[in-house]
């Protein structure tokens, strides 16, 4: 791609980012037994409002279902579905939040449901690749450009569809590594890198905290300084200083859809190290070649990996024809005990991939918790985005700290340069913080 991007950074305030999910409401029934809410939350991440909700509601956490999980430094729009009744939901009052009722539904939530959703996504500080500040008209133009330059290389309006920052963990990837040791069935060294693996940026009572557990592995000591806002990792230890050695119990403290969340991360990584093969072989990826699988394209955007068909001499042009029309898309491997492989040279990627996650000899199978074993699937290869629109943002002074400290050395955001507000809507599944890289081409923590 020929532009340097225009750089800067995401999330300097909440408000600059703003996610607002685009699902169908469950079949609503007065009789139903769960209740559906349309939830907007600031500042809150999905998980921890659920178990903030589910306190409120008197209920367990397992029993609020929803269909994507949300970053916490945003402002995010989403439907629940709550086993609880209308009354008690309609009482709740969450700091930060607000909970509109919709009504009763026979039916439960579940991951994926949703068809995409809408971002409103300002990035401040624009500048060059040397760090100093551009102004919007530049910025603009660059971000024109880029999108040019993707539409030529992969499709009209579309992009690699990396699997983001978020699903590793942009200033701590512990998830695919705990997810890894989960699958190996090493559940003691899943809670000790969950616990004590380094972060950056995390702050001093953090890396106190993390320092004081990898050194002495003493629950008590570690909880008697724990910051209060890691509350899963001291709900870990609570139980470890209740059943010494049960590291089994002391991982599945964890929301059931986070311990699922690890998995998956072990598996987004050998996608995208098989993406990254592939990419850097110069085969195409939205362009089908022989040996590869390919999915057709629903209404919504997602693919239907139920109805895949193998790329051979004989069907070539015809998948190449349909991909160029947008009713298929090429797809690469999120490993598991039953994984579909490609064949040829886009099997030899997958290969590749999944060594480079360290993940060829295991089976994906959980013995200690069932329900984490994965068969695996697909994952389109590139992802399309709709009604892009960019214009400058207002500047504001109610930013957060590290715009206050001001660049660190490594950094790419100036305090000086423009910011612009994106909006765009992207399919379930596909991460906006990877097209804003595309855009901005910034250090990973400064999505």
């Amino acid at each position: 791609m020929p532009s340097e991007g225009i750089g800067g950074l995401l999330k300097a305030r909440v408000e600059d980012f703003r996610v607002e999910e685009s699902s169908k409401v469950p079949a609503l029934d007065e009789k139903g037994r769960f209740t559906v809410a349309r939830v907007t939350m600031t500042n809150w991440e999905t998980n921890r409002y659920i178990r903030r909700l589910a306190r409120s509601c008197g209920i367990n956490k397992n029993r609020i279902f929803s269909s994507g999980l949300k970053d916490k430094r945003a402002i995010t729009t989403q439907v629940l579905v709550i086993d609880a009744p209308r009354k008690k939901v309609e009482s709740v009052q969450i700091p930060d939040s607000t909970i509109e009722v919709l009504g009763r539904t026979h039916q439960k939530a579940t991951m994926g449901d949703h068809d995409g959703n809408r971002f409103t996504i300002t990035v401040r500080g624009c500048c060059d690749e040397s760090g100093n500040p551009i102004d919007a008209k530049e910025a603009m133009r660059r971000v024109h450009e880029i999108r040019e330059g993707l539409s030529e290389i992969i499709g009209s309006d579309a992009f690699p569809n990396w699997i983001g920052p978020q699903r590793f963990g942009s200033a701590r990837p512990v998830t695919p590594e705990v997810g890894k040791a989960v699958i190996e069935g090493d559940f003691e060294s899943a809670v000790d890198l969950y616990v004590g693996m380094e972060g950056t940026r995390e702050g001093q009572e953090s890396e106190d905290f993390r320092s004081s557990w990898r050194d002495e592995k003493d629950p008590g000591k570690s909880l008697e300084i724990a910051p209060d806002r890691l509350g899963y990792e001291k709900s870990m230890l609570e139980h470890l200083l209740k059943k010494p050695n049960d590291f089994v119990g002391a991982f599945k403290t964890l929301p059931n859809s986070l311990q699922l969340l690890m998995v998956h991360s072990a598996q987004s990584l050998a996608f995208n190290h098989s993406l990254s093969c592939r990419m850097e072989s110069g085969i195409p990826i939205i362009e089908p070649v022989e040996g590869d699988l390919v999915a057709p394209i629903l209404s919504n955007g997602r693919i239907d990996v139920g109805k895949m068909a193998r790329v051979s001499s004989t069907n070539l042009v015809r998948c190449q024809r349909n991909c160029e029309l947008g009713r298929l898309a090429v797809t690469g491997i999120l490993p598991g005990s039953d994984s579909n492989h490609a064949s040829c040279e886009p099997g030899d990627f997958e290969v590749k991939g999944i060594d480079a996650a360290g993940l060829s000899d295991v089976d994906w199978v959980v013995k200690e918790i069932p329900r984490l074993t994965t068969s695996g699937t697909r994952r389109a290869l590139s992802v399309p985005f709709r009604d892009l629109t960019v214009e400058q943002a207002p500047d504001t002074n109610d930013l957060f700290n590290r715009w206050e400290d001001g660049p660190l050395e490594g950094d790419r955001w100036h305090p000086e340069g423009a910011s612009l507000r994106l909006r765009f809507t992207l399919p379930a599944g596909a991460y906006a913080t990877v097209l804003m890289r595309e855009f901005m081409r910034s250090p990973l923590d400064h999505y």
